[in-house]
């Protein structure tokens, strides 16, 4: 039968010319008698009666030329049947070849039957042309089977008449290179396709490509780059819609090859993603943080690259996914790799210059959340941008924020004692921060002193800096008066006496606090310094060295003399004599600098002379301390001429004659003979009139402050007591609390060092100071 030449379509042209392909093949030298068939397969043949004879017969010849022709005389009589509308004729036609192919067919049993029946449905296929959709559910499945055949030119020809792009993936790793190659000739047949049809469904296609990305084979990965950078080229196809995260999985790849098509794949969809009008950054963000989440330094590097553009691209789309990128971000900044860290960190920045509102969809407590999570990260990096978090969030959201504060509060006291003293400063000023209105700032006191109180090594490591940083941040006198008011009800003694001791240092030696000092000093002449005086002398009692010095800085020289003569009725202990040695060593300082100087009109400062030698005699005379204070007192001028001299006759201040015949003939007798006789008649305190017992608005009732220091003593002696008391109890020795302080340097008395050793301690705010 002679063959009419057929008009292709387009892509139909391009399957014709890759079934002629086939003549450099060998023909099949099996043969293709078959056994007896029962009643149903003969049913399944009745299509052979729709074609010429010479079809069957040369359809599975062994002859490649032989079975080339027959399927052009199919493809003949199948399109003049589709031009009829004789559809039945053809799905006739279809079963019978079927019956070739498929393997459960005694007809299939033979090689070149398979192979015809495969070339048959191919042209069957060509044939119907736009019509193909009606019969392609008959036409696929057994060609689908055929890729498993056993026979490599079974394979060959299953990928001639396949048009299904989404199973070709399993043959593009064959083993057989002649299959590869047919495999890519199909490949690169239905992309042409693909890309000149207007009916491809891409939401049907990315869910194959999708199941198949996980294959590490790299034919079958770089078969899937093809894909996606093709159907990308297709401007009627929008890929942007369904973000290639395949290509992802592919940046891990052990082929640098396979790594460098990915990458440069998602540069390519990156670029059409900036110069896209309108683009779902959400949806698309979500999946790149699961991608930042990747073992892999390259996939993370590309997905946080992604998320740092498309915080520049997105703004306010990207406000609901906060939390979420934060969750990726936030570590990312302390990554080992540099790059990793360095685009981490501009996408943190960009994240944070975003302004917007709340009803753009930020959920404040998710991101407290996760700044919170990160507080305890093991990166100091990634603890500090936690922090700023929380300050932005709180600068901008306060109301929302402090709502929440309950759940933050305590992580934020946790990181007071973090190793970084740069975390440290910035959790100071976010609790600064809260602490802005009296409620909250009540609080933040409150909540401080407890941790102090439970966390010693907090209270010794950090102590001096949270406070000094918190009176920067925050009004220094507001500071010092909360906290007097805590300590004063403080119940535990002994916390009391070691925080009152570290406020009290803090105080006359910190400069931030220069401002709070220059106050106390006009306290018996200003009201407000006068009120600030009282408002710390209360808690200031827990400590009887802290008081006095408390004393000086407010030049109450009578009164600081009748401390020390209260002092000198108790029980003189180690602990007592180590502050003493501090106080000592604090009067060299430049804080009282104008003490030394008042020294120069002792006629005008008595009582500072009574206070000082009331000191030198509490100290042991083997002492550091001792011999420091004995220096500066001998340096006091007895020139007439720098002193206002008293009446003649006068027996010197109250209590001095009694020193001096105390002291006659001992080591002190030199020390008091610079001291002039001065009138009791002629004494003044203060530049002036004895200002302590001056009446007024801005007067001290000094006589119940010593009542206040005295009744808070006895309490300490009472606890003392009882302390003790409990220790003989349970049967250990009964060794004084710690007080005043300085366990160890009671401890080291008691073992025969003497307190020499902890008198030459400086008086520089470290840590141990605060014992």
């Amino acid at each position: 039968m002679q063959q009419k030449s057929i008009a292709y379509p387009s892509g139909d042209r391009k399957l014709r010319s890759l079934l002629s392909t086939g003549s450099r093949l060998k023909a099949s030298a099996v043969g293709n008698t078959l056994a007896p068939m029962t009643t149903a397969e003969k049913e399944a043949l009745k299509g052979w009666e729709h074609l010429p004879a010479s079809v069957q017969r040369n359809i599975s010849d062994k002859l490649y030329e032989k079975r080339k022709n027959a399927a052009l005389e199919v493809e003949g009589a199948v399109k003049n049947y589709a031009a009829a509308g004789e559809h039945d004729k053809i799905a006739a036609i279809i079963d019978s070849l079927k019956f070739y192919v498929e393997p459960d067919r005694p007809a299939s049993a033979f090689t070149n039957n398979r192979k015809g029946g495969l070339i048959g449905l191919a042209a069957v296929t060509v044939g119907l042309a736009g019509d193909a959709n009606q019969h392609l559910d008959k036409i696929v499945p057994p060609v689908l089977k055929a890729f498993a055949d056993p026979e490599s030119r079974v394979r060959y020809y299953a990928c001639e008449a396949l048009y299904n792009i989404a199973k070709l993936c399993k043959l593009s790793a064959d083993s057989d290179r002649d299959v590869q190659s047919a495999a890519h000739l199909l490949d690169r047949l239905i992309k042409d396709i693909v890309t000149e049809s207007d009916q491809f469904s891409i939401e049907e296609f990315i869910p194959l490509l999708r199941e198949r990305m996980n294959l590490l084979n790299p034919f079958v990965r770089q078969f899937l780059v093809g894909w996606i950078t093709v159907l990308d080229s297709v401007p009627d196809i929008d890929m942007l819609g369904f973000l290639p995260d395949c290509l992802f999985n592919m940046l891990s790849d052990q082929s640098h090859e396979i790594r460098q098509q990915a990458d440069a794949a998602l540069r390519e969809f990156l670029q059409e993603i900036k110069n896209a009008q309108s683009v779902d950054y959400g949806r698309m963000a979500e999946i790149l943080v699961q991608r930042a989440l990747a073992v892999d330094e390259f996939t993370r590097l590309t997905a946080l690259e992604w998320v740092n553009e498309f915080v520049k691209l997105g703004g306010q789309q990207l406000v609901p996914y906060y939390s979420s990128i934060l969750r990726v971000v936030l570590p990312c900044i302390s990554d080992e790799d540099e790059r990793i860290r360095v685009v981490a960190k501009e996408a943190n920045e960009e994240l944070q210059n975003v302004k917007t509102k709340l009803e753009n969809g930020l959920d404040i407590e998710a991101v407290l959340q996760v700044a919170q999570r990160e507080l305890g990260s093991e990166m100091e990096t990634t603890r500090i941008e936690a922090l700023r978090w929380i300050s932005v969030l709180l600068e901008r959201y306060r109301t929302e924020v402090l709502s929440l504060l309950d759940k933050l509060f305590e992580a934020l006291l946790d990181s007071l004692s973090d190793t970084s003293d740069e975390v440290v400063l910035l959790v100071l000023e976010v609790q600064a921060g809260i602490a802005g209105d009296g409620q909250h700032f009540r609080r933040l006191m409150v909540f401080l002193a407890l941790r102090f109180k439970t966390d010693h090594a907090l209270l010794e490591k950090r102590g001096i800096m949270v406070i000094r940083r918190l009176c920067t941040l925050l009004n220094s006198e507001k500071v010092y008066r909360e906290l007097a008011i805590i300590l004063e009800g403080e119940a535990d003694l002994e916390f009391a006496t070691t925080m009152v001791q570290a406020l009290n240092l803090i105080l006359l030696t910190a400069p931030e606090l220069a401002e709070l000092r220059a106050l106390l000093k006009v306290s018996l002449t200003s009201t407000s310094g006068s009120n600030l005086f009282g408002a710390l002398y209360a808690s200031w009692c827990h400590s009887p060295m802290a008081t006095l010095s408390l004393c000086l800085l407010a030049q109450a020289y009578t009164h600081a003399g009748s401390l020390i003569q209260s002092l000198g009725e108790l029980d003189i202990n180690a602990n007592l004599l180590v502050q003493v040695d501090k106080l000592v060593r604090l009067l060299e300082t430049p804080v009282f600098a104008y003490l030394r100087l008042q020294l120069l009109e002792p006629a005008r400062y008595p009582a500072l002379l009574k206070t000082l030698y009331g000191l030198l005699m509490l100290l042991p005379q083997r002492s550091s301390a001792f011999r420091i204070l004995r220096t500066r007192l001998k340096t006091i001028p007895t020139n007439a001429t720098l002193l206002v001299h008293p009446p003649s006759g006068s027996e010197g201040f109250p209590g001095l004659s009694a020193i001096r015949r105390t002291a006659s003939g001992g080591p002190y007798a030199q020390i008091l003979s610079h001291i002039p006789a001065i009138s009791s008649g002629s004494q003044t305190d203060e530049g002036g009139p004895n200002l302590e017992s001056k009446s007024g608005a801005n007067s001290v009732n000094f006589d119940l402050r010593l009542q206040q220091f005295e009744h808070m003593q006895h309490q300490h002696r009472i606890y003392r007591g009882q302390w003790q008391a409990k220790q003989q109890h349970s049967g250990k020795p009964p060794i004084a609390p710690v007080q005043n302080g300085q366990r160890d340097e009671a401890n080291d008395s008691r073992r025969g060092k003497g307190v020499t050793s902890t008198a030459d301690t400086s008086v520089r705010p470290t840590a141990r100071s605060w014992r």
